[in-house]
């Protein structure tokens, strides 16, 4: 059986950019993350050990993105890499990172990379 388990809105801040002044000043991002797997024992014997713990992967993201990069489709690449690595029961991962109020030549509210 195929079942989903979503992570939203993990917010952190953290250095990554290409500008010197994102590494010295920091900024918000929002990660998401979505994933396939097979929860039906945990559903029926109510055990956390035969699912993903949400806990552990918030923990992956939120180390990932504590390592700084110029760009965030490195980062989203770790966190899906770890995710894959930690989890084999996970068939499917997709993450979103999305970086708030980028540093650009315009008013733009955020911008995003999805990898899966």
């Amino acid at each position: 059986m195929l079942n989903r388990i979503a992570i939203e809105g993990i917010k952190l801040y953290a250095y990554h950019g290409c500008l010197d002044e994102e590494a010295k000043i920091g900024g918000n991002y929002i990660v998401d993350i979505y994933m396939e797997t097979d929860f039906t024992g945990a559903a029926q014997g109510d055990d956390l050990a035969q699912t993903v713990d949400y806990c552990a992967v918030y923990e992956i993201a939120k180390k990932e993105m504590a390592i700084r990069a110029k760009l965030i489709e490195l980062v989203a690449t770790r966190i899906h890499k770890n995710i894959i690595s930690s989890f084999p029961t996970v068939t499917k991962v997709r993450v979103r990172l999305t970086k708030l109020s980028p540093p650009m030549n315009g008013n733009v509210e955020k911008v995003f990379v999805e990898i899966e």
